[in-house]
This record gives structure tokens, sequence and C-alpha cells, in this order.
């Protein structure tokens, strides 16, 4: 019998984050008599640690305090240095560090596969564009969990479409899922999510501020922490909503979070794939959704959530003021959008997708090296 081949997945560290979160789903879910994956951060911390070593996945630290620095070098030995102890045959790195560190040390390194992931719109990291092009190039595959990013990397980007392999996001539906009843009470709108520009919250906090109307009541929870934070505390207290708006710091025990929500708002201006709208949706949660990038391809319009033009806080307030003031509209949305995941977008989906991925491409590359 083969033995399993051997995969180190890269990333800059294991907090909070979607992306974070489907490397450690996959890392924990690769067939063990197939592949025997490894992690490795450019900063070992997070939320995501405690999973991977319960699932006794070995994880390495590579510290780097900039790129052009005598730390970048360091690691850069230190990582071909595991590379060659534990004979990583694949090395697939995730965020935008990890893909800038991962991809050209691997090559340099002569790693027989190396690939990429695209998990945004660069629109976000205009800066950071010509390295990642860069790395388009050493790269032997890109990994998108979106048709809409692997569309705007060719266009914009010229990335040959052979490159692109798709791989959409899973949700582990025996940990979200929905309630067997939801708290009863004031309705709760809220959000998890990181606290980042493009999320576009301040959108959320003037929508929900006119809609009120429909349910006095009504409360808001904003769970997860970012660089905004500050600035949308401000702006809850311009818009006079300190007493019905709670910030809470980023949680691990998410689905109970969602559980709490009757209503689940995702107000970005850009998004791929987002893993906090589909686990909403996996807990029942009646979801409205901008209509930024694959959102549209997650909430069916009226079917399985509620839809709105990105930066739109009239839209979103509309939209609101229905959910709030029709309990059986959320009961209706919210049924359809957990079965919507529960069928499409299983865990094992994505698992098996990305374990194809990797054989596909190893066989390939490797006969490619023997010819």
């Amino acid at each position: 019998m083969a033995e399993p081949r051997r995969i180190l997945l890269v990333n800059l560290w294991l907090e909070s984050g979607g992306t974070e979160r489907q490397l450690t789903e996959i890392a924990k879910g690769l067939d063990r008599a197939r592949f025997e994956p490894h992690v490795a951060c450019l900063r070992l911390r997070g939320m995501r640690l405690a999973d991977l070593r319960q699932a006794e996945v070995p994880l390495a630290e590579f510290p780097v305090s900039g790129f052009f620095r005598p730390s970048h070098a360091r690691a850069w030995l230190a990582f071909g240095a595991y590379l060659r102890r534990h004979r990583i045959e694949i090395v697939h790195a995730f965020d935008v560090p990890g893909v800038l560190f991962g991809v050209p040390a691997a090559r340099w390194y002569r790693t027989p596969l190396v690939l990429s992931s695209q998990r945004a719109f660069r629109s976000l990291t205009p800066d950071k564009r010509p390295l990642l092009r860069l790395t388009d190039r050493l790269a032997h595959g890109i990994v998108v969990n979106s048709h809409a990013v692997g569309a705007g990397l060719i266009a914009q980007d010229r990335v040959p479409p052979e490159k692109i392999h798709y791989c959409p996001n899973g949700v582990d539906t025996a940990q979200f899922h929905p309630p067997d009843t939801r708290p009863s009470g004031p309705p709760i709108v809220g959000i998890v999510a990181m606290l980042r520009p493009e999320k576009n919250i301040e959108t959320l906090l003037e929508a929900f501020a006119v809609s009120r109307t429909a349910a006095d009541s009504a409360r808001l929870v904003i769970v997860g922490g970012g660089e905004c934070e500050p600035m949308l505390r401000r702006r809850a207290a311009s818009l006079n909503l300190d007493d019905v708006c709670r910030f809470e710091p980023p949680a691990r025990d998410v689905p109970s979070w969602l559980h709490a929500f009757d209503i689940f708002v995702l107000p970005s201006l850009s998004e791929a794939s987002s893993n906090s709208l589909m686990e909403a949706m996996a807990c029942g949660c009646c979801v409205i959704a901008s209509r930024a990038g694959g959102n549209p391809k997650l909430v069916e319009d009226e079917i399985s959530g509620l839809l709105f033009e990105p930066g739109d806080a009239a839209g979103l307030a509309q939209q609101l003021r229905r959910c709030l003031a029709h309990p059986e509209l959320r009961a209706r949305l919210g049924q359809a959008a957990a079965r919507r995941i529960r069928e499409r977008f299983p865990p094992s989906a994505a698992v098996e997708r990305m374990a194809a991925i990797y054989d596909t491409l190893f066989e390939k590359i490797v006969r490619s090296a023997g010819t």
C-alpha cells in the first residue's frame, strides 16, 4: 500500500476567520490513509490551534517580521529544513501572507506540487497584487472558493484558466444546525465577522437605526473584533444605539450565537464565498445579505434569504423591517436556508474536492516531470 502523501498547509495564523476555519476542517478531514497533513503558520496562535492539536496534526511556526528582513531568510532556511525532514510533497498556502511566503519558498526547495488559494477579491489588497501575480506564475495551481474570484483572476490577473481549481466551502452541519427552539423575547439581529472595512458594518448600523419601528424591542449584536471596532462603536453611539447594540469579542462557540439570532445580516461590499453566511444559513437564521461577490450564489432571493444592493442602507432597512414585522417570513426563509446548506454544502464535499485536486495535480506534475 502506498504511503500517505505528506501535505503542508500554510497560513499567517489560526485565528477566528473563515480561511482559518476552512484550513482546519481540511487538515482534520483529509483521509489519513491517503494524506498526512501538517500545518505551518508565520505566527502560531489562534483559537483553531486546539482543534488541530486534538486531531494530532503536526504544527510548525516560521516567524517572519517582514518580507525584507533577516527573519525572512531565517524562516526560509527553517522552512526548507522542515520540508526535507518531513519529506513534504505538497505545499498549499491559504491566505495572502502564507502565499507570499510559502509559494516561493516551496518552489525554491523543489516541492513537487505547490498550490496557492485565492479566497477573496484582490481589490482588497491592491498593494500585494504585483507580488501575488508573481506567485500565480510559480504555483502549479490556484484554488478558489468562488467562481467569481476565479473569473477575476483570469480576466484581471491573466491567470491561465487551466490553473484555476474550484473548491467550495463546506459547513459542518453536525455543529452548525438549527436549534430545537429559538429563544423567546425581543428579536435579535446579528452578525459574526471580522470587523474589517469590506464588511461595511456601518451600513447595518444605519439600517438598524431606522428599521426598529417594525419592532421597538429589537436588539443588534455584533460578534467579532477587528480594526473597525472603535469606529463602529462611535457610529453606534452617534445613532443612539448604545442601549440596543452590543459588541462582543470573537467567539469560539459560534453556533451558540447563531442560535440566538433571529436575523443574520451580511452587508459586505466585497465577498467571495462567506463562511459566516453559510454557517448562519445552516443554523436556520433568516439571512439578509448584500449582492456582493458570491453571496447571490448562496442566497436565493426571497427563497432562502433576502438580498439588497451593497452599501444601500435604505434597501437593507426595508428588508429588516419586513423580517422584524413578520415572524412567519423569518421562519420560512430560515428553514429553506438550513435545507439549502445541508443539501448542497456538506463539509465532506469540500474535503473530498480538495483531496481530488491534490491527487489529480500531483499525478499530473509527476507525469510531466517523468517525460
